[in-house]
């Protein structure tokens, strides 16, 4: 049986940021955020699992493309400074996410760009600005060895 005092640790709604190495001006701290906050989720695999006929073989990438959300609010400055970046230059380079829990180390997310922004609701009833920036991961490592 799991030993069940084993601590459970905690999340910090205030600690996750991104910061835009090349454009500091565009870092977001929680004090910028909607509750939904920062997400990150893979749109690409780390390994692709090619069938056999009697099993499987892995092709490791040594990238994973990612998609960044960014749930920013719209009645602050920093949601138009994205609004203009979006007109002006779409592209991020270096972006490093610092995530809510202080056991994961910072994502360090490469050749980002802004790609997309959800629809912006005009009727006083939604805050929000949300910004969607892609990039990749380096993944495996070891296979450069």
């Amino acid at each position: 049986m799991p030993n069940p005092l084993v601590p459970q640790g905690f999340l910090n709604r205030v600690r996750g940021a991104v910061s835009i190495t090349d454009k500091p001006a565009l870092n977001v701290t929680a004090s910028f955020l909607g509750k939904e906050g920062i997400s990150m989720r893979p749109d690409t695999a780390a390994t692709d699992i090619i069938p056999t006929m009697t099993g499987t073989v892995g092709s490791q990438a040594p990238y994973q493309q990612v998609t960044l959300t960014v749930h920013l609010l719209k009645t602050q400055g920093l949601a138009a400074s994205y609004q203009r970046q979006f007109a002006a230059d779409t592209a991020l380079g270096e972006v490093v996410v610092t995530p809510d829990a202080a056991t994961f180390g910072n994502y360090t997310i490469l050749n980002c760009y802004l790609v997309n922004f959800n629809e912006i609701t005009l009727n006083g009833t939604d805050a929000g600005f949300v910004a969607t920036i892609s990039g990749y991961l380096t993944t495996n490592d070891k296979m450069w060895d």
